[in-house]
């Protein structure tokens, strides 16, 4: 997937700015795609060039006009036939698992404070996701139309509920306190310790 097909998907709810665009990327489709505003609207333009999207200036008074980006037929063609091909597992990247590897060759409080962080993200995550399900889905339902919203949201909740539970158990498992590793400090190129 790219950005651009992200974008799409989120234009096919209305036509938005590219602040709404942003704003809408913080707020529900960014919890499954990352991108920050300057990739949008680098993006936007991208879209606008291919016929996928056109731009519509709004002339206010008192502050900037805006640009208002709307799907075109071809940009409906190019999302729909995106969505029809077959989607890539995600992979996994994570540092702290990494760390939990390398567990008898690194220092445990620092390691027990990245999963503290770790759980209390995931945490707020999940309390942001039942609040989304609780405004837009009160009946746990939805017309055809936002069926997939409201599955994307129950697997969120899922995922962040599974990851909570993941750190309380590994936070439970490692002692606090226990193992401390001796740690070298990595030399420059000049044979000086690294601060």
């Amino acid at each position: 997937m790219a950005l651009g097909d992200a974008i799409l998907a989120c234009l096919t709810e209305q036509p938005m700015t590219g602040y709404e665009l942003a704003k809408t990327f913080d707020v529900s489709i960014g919890f499954y795609w990352k991108a920050n505003h300057q990739q949008i609207y680098r993006e936007l333009t991208k879209l606008k060039d291919r016929g996928y999207v056109e731009a519509n200036e709004v002339v206010q008074t008192g502050k900037p006009n805006k640009l208002v980006y709307t799907l075109t037929p071809a940009g409906r063609s190019a999302l729909r036939h995106w969505a029809a091909r077959p989607s890539t597992p995600a992979s996994m990247k994570d540092e702290l698992l990494v760390k939990l590897y390398a567990l008898d060759a690194v220092d445990i409080e620092p390691l027990r404070d990245d999963l503290m962080a770790r759980l209390e993200h995931h945490r707020d995550r999940c309390a942001r996701y039942e609040r989304i399900l609780a405004k837009r889905f009160p009946d746990g339902t939805s017309p055809l139309a936002d069926l997939g919203k409201l599955l994307a949201v129950r697997l969120g909740i899922r995922h962040e509920r599974a990851v909570v539970e993941w750190c309380e158990e590994a936070l439970e498992a490692l002692p606090a306190g226990a193992g401390k590793a001796k740690v070298t400090p990595v030399k420059d190129g000049q044979g000086k310790a690294k601060a």
